[in-house]
């Protein structure tokens, strides 16, 4: 906790000392010019580095050029703000039966014979692709984190009690195997052994 402490205090410090920021407006229009933001870096060993950026509108001059990513960014903060002032017009939307389709199964499992014959397990599925409702951006974010899940999956490794299992299962196949062998061994023997007699 006071580590913790301690490096707020550091930070805080750091920040007072600094020059007072001027602040840019993101209101649609083009970036106003700024004299210096800084760029606050926390380093484990070495404390907080301060290093200055300089920033301009394009029309301030023609001969100087907004970096790519301040552009970038203008362009992300319009956006977010289209975004939040279309949000509030509608109302909100809600996934009904309509929208999911559901079916029933057996589960696996514990739970006895019930479990076996019965369909009690209900697997709802819910297709992004045909929810109008959600944005582009969003639905693509849903299904790459859909893909990233399902490619992310790794099973478990058997448990101590199901390698046992699988040990037991596989011993008495064995054994089952040597003795249907056994069987027709002795029954080709008894055969030779009347055909001796005659």
């Amino acid at each position: 906790m006071s580590v913790i402490r301690t490096s707020a205090n550091m930070i805080m410090k750091q920040l007072l000392h600094h020059p007072p920021l001027s602040f840019i407006s993101f209101s649609g229009r083009p970036l106003l010019p700024c004299s210096r933001i800084p760029i606050i870096r926390l380093t484990p060993n070495r404390g907080i580095s301060c290093s200055p950026i300089r920033c301009a509108a394009p029309d301030a001059d023609a001969d100087r050029k907004v970096s790519a990513r301040l552009s970038q960014m203008q362009q992300l903060l319009q956006e977010a703000e289209e975004r939040a002032s279309s949000a509030g017009n509608g109302p909100t939307p809600q996934i009904t039966l309509d929208h999911v389709t559901v079916s029933f199964a057996r589960s696996g499992g514990p739970g006895g014979q019930n479990v076996n014959k019965v369909n009690t397990k209900v697997d709802m599925r819910f297709n992004v692709k045909q929810a109008y409702w959600l944005s582009d951006r969003i639905r693509e974010r849903i299904m790459q984190m859909a893909i990233i899940d399902a490619a992310a999956y790794v099973p478990p490794p058997p448990s101590e009690e199901q390698k046992k299992k699988i040990a037991k299962m596989a011993a008495i196949g064995e054994q089952k195997r040597l003795k249907s062998k056994k069987v027709l061994s002795d029954k080709k023997a008894f055969r030779r052994s009347r055909d001796s007699w005659d």
